[in-house]
């Protein structure tokens, strides 16, 4: 399941969004709502990166939220022995925040980004972590200045 998932993540990334977004559904029907969450989390995360509009994408974030709620550390160990399902916490609250941002409810926003930066610490110090900790600051700059614009920096389709 997560090569199906990769390859289509890869297909959209090379600007194939429609197609992208097409088989990433149909995979995620075929996992199932009693399905494995860490598929799930992952599969919702990267769709949400699909779409422009940042309400289709909320819908999603919301889903690798309550995804990732189900995923246990050993789960993600199957996949990946160095991950931690905490880790997943911080990009899934930022990605939540920028939505709300983008859709100008600055409120929910600013709670979002309040929970990224609560939960920062479970990054590692690596490149992804520093690039997780400069979206966070950014978008804590954007909801201050209660921009709606899309970011320069944000993952996915323009």
């Amino acid at each position: 399941m997560m090569t199906e998932i990769t390859s289509a993540v890869t297909q959209g990334r090379a600007g194939d969004t429609d197609a992208a977004r097409a088989r990433l559904q149909e995979l995620w029907d075929e996992i199932g709502p009693g399905g494995d969450p860490f598929y799930r989390c992952v599969l919702a995360h990267y769709q949400a990166d699909l779409f422009t509009d940042p309400a289709e994408a909320l819908v999603w974030d919301v889903r690798a939220l309550d995804a990732a709620a189900t995923v246990t550390d050993e789960q993600v160990r199957a996949h990946d022995a160095g991950l931690r399902i905490e880790g997943f916490y911080p990009s899934l609250h930022l990605n939540l925040a920028d939505n709300f941002r983008r859709l100008g409810s600055f409120s929910a926003a600013t709670e979002q980004i309040a929970a990224a930066r609560k939960r920062q610490d479970a990054l590692a110090d690596d490149e992804y972590g520093a690039i997780i900790r400069r979206a966070i600051d950014g978008v804590a700059e954007a909801i201050e200045r209660r921009s709606t614009e899309r970011r320069t920096t944000a993952p996915g389709v323009e």
